[in-house]
């Protein structure tokens, strides 16, 4: 009796570990999109109502400038940001290298900056490593609410990574040891200066870095343990903003990645480009997000194009079959759209003007409405827990239900510039502010 009585218990004891293991990783959030890379957390139920000192479980200073969003890795929270560490030196003038660029001249002085890695724990708030990846003066200015350090990192539980952008790629242990790097990308000339801002991508073995400007563009798959090169692909594409998004088609790994002149697929394994389709508008910046056997990519700078496509085409599917429907006004911008339970939500633009589609079929269950308190965004809509949340650039979040109606919740405010998107993991939402980076709790 008393053997089968230990044996129980051993196995009870076994499961609640396992349970609790599940929950840890489920509760995760290793990319500024999220487990699933569409702005949806598979769990958790974060607050819905907060203030500058309701429910703020933690906040602490971030030093420097940076919109990349935090990630989350069981007790750690990682951010990055660029601290002016003195004067620096005037870049060149810049020699237009395409017509999407215009002259200019002199720029004027560009700080010398700190490219730092914060790690904090996750209960306390309290920093437990600080890396300086590089001291630089960078080669190029940037758009006035942009900064310098706007990717955000990513890890697996064993390495964390940073990309500065021209500054290099770091890869860190967890305790903050530099395990490598790669700075030999070259330097980096944006559409019109405005900055850099592409963060690289996870998955298996690789890290996927995109590298467009206006110079020779390419997307890179990067072996995660060492930093080499396992292949390199050139993009006909100019500066473009958006993240890559690997998906599994029929057993087959593909990344989705934006671009102004296609949407473009790539094969994860060998880079070989699978399909592309035209339509985007100039300097895209929001990326691709896809689930039930769709892909949907979209810009709204200049124009207006969101496209919902099958991902088992081949060469150019313009025109074809493989685009199951596309829509042509009040298309995201600089935010990326979320999808969650069917449902496609986006900003107009830059703006807080919220549609809701049906992603099976395009048609609108909301379009283009007003959120109050909210008129301009960078930051993309995410999920959690039945709700959305929606953050301007004024520090406001929105939440709603997530659901066909628009039914708003609460409105929220931390009280300083928010240009990150924030992270709900587990009960937890983690906002990275102009000043600061907030913890919110019940």
């Amino acid at each position: 009796m008393l053997r089968s009585f230990c044996r129980i218990s051993v196995l009870v004891t076994a499961m609640t570990l396992v349970t609790s293991a599940e929950s840890v990783i489920a509760d995760n959030w290793a990319h500024w999109r999220g487990p699933t890379g569409n702005g949806a957390a598979a769990s958790g139920n974060p607050p819905t109502r907060w203030s500058e000192t309701e429910n703020v479980k933690w906040k602490v200073p971030i030093p420097g400038r940076g919109s990349g969003s935090p990630v989350i890795w069981e007790d750690r929270v990682f951010v990055v940001t660029a601290v002016d560490v003195g004067p620096g030196t005037a870049p060149p003038p810049r020699t237009p290298q395409n017509r999407n660029q215009f002259q200019r001249g002199r720029a004027p002085a560009l700080p010398k900056l700190d490219f730092q890695v914060l790690c904090f724990d996750r209960q306390s708030g309290q920093q437990l490593w600080k890396q300086t990846a590089v001291t630089a003066v960078p080669h190029q200015e940037t758009h006035s609410t942009n900064g310098f350090a706007s990717a955000s990192p990513c890890t697996d539980g064993k390495h964390v990574y940073a990309h500065f952008g021209s500054r290099g790629l770091y890869c860190y242990t967890m305790e903050g040891q530099l395990k490598w790097k790669r700075d030999d990308f070259g330097k980096m000339i944006t559409r019109n200066g405005f900055g850099e801002g592409s963060s690289p991508t996870l998955h298996g073995k690789m890290i996927i870095v995109p590298w467009d400007h206006e110079g020779d563009s390419a997307i890179y798959a990067l072996d995660k343990l060492t930093g080499e090169t396992i292949w390199k692909t050139d993009r006909d594409e100019p500066s473009c903003w958006a993240t890559p998004l690997v998906i599994d088609v029929a057993g087959k790994k593909q990344i989705i990645m934006n671009g102004q002149n296609s949407a473009r697929s790539y094969d994860l394994e060998t880079g070989q480009e699978l399909w592309r389709c035209g339509g985007q508008t100039a300097r895209p910046v929001a990326s691709a997000v896809a689930d039930d056997g769709l892909v949907f990519v979209g810009s709204g700078f200049q124009g207006s194009f969101l496209g919902a496509f099958r991902p088992d085409g081949q060469g150019d599917i313009e025109g074809t079959d493989r685009v199951v429907w596309t829509v042509n006004r009040n298309t995201p911008d600089i935010a990326s759209p979320l999808l969650s339970d069917g449902r496609l939500y986006f900003h107009k633009g830059k703006s807080g003007n919220l549609s809701c589609l049906d992603a099976k079929t395009g048609k609108p269950y909301y379009d283009a409405v007003r959120l109050p308190g909210i008129s301009n965004t960078y930051a993309s809509p995410m999920a959690a827990g039945g709700h959305v949340y929606l953050t301007g650039r004024s520090g406001t979040t929105v939440v709603i239900k997530d659901s066909a109606t628009l039914q708003i919740v609460s409105s929220n405010s931390v009280g300083e510039t928010v240009d990150a998107t924030p992270v709900p993991c587990g009960d937890e939402l983690f906002i990275r502010g102009e000043n600061h980076l907030f913890c919110i709790a019940d």
